[in-house]
């Protein structure tokens, strides 16, 4: 579900005090795209949705949930938008975040 090494990695690129705001603004930026794709999702901004989701977290060590994205954004460039299981994605999403925000502080404290 994450890759931890990804996730320590980051935080060492951009040291510890940057790592929280980082976290903040990927959370701020993904959730805005999955409310949008919760509420009215745009057939025809699916692909470059999905693209932006799989791109932000693979950044944050979020591999099931850019894998997910991955195969949704390929199914788009197929033609067959409405073929991608967008309550899939979302719901590994959230279940994503959850074990993320939850493991978070012992991975960080070792």
């Amino acid at each position: 579900m994450i890759d931890w090494s990804r996730v320590n990695e980051l935080c060492g690129e951009v040291g510890a005090e940057e790592f929280d705001e980082v976290v903040e603004l990927f959370l701020e930026e993904v959730e805005e795209v999955i409310a949008k794709l919760r509420t009215a999702p745009d057939i025809s901004q699916l692909e470059q949705d999905l693209h932006f989701l799989k791109g932000s977290a693979l950044s944050l060590g979020f591999a099931t949930f850019s894998d997910l994205c991955q195969v949704g954004e390929r199914v788009c460039a197929d033609g067959q938008a409405d073929q991608v299981n967008v309550p899939e994605i979302i719901a590994e999403f959230e279940r994503s975040k959850a074990g993320f925000l939850a493991e978070l502080p012992v991975r960080l404290a070792a």
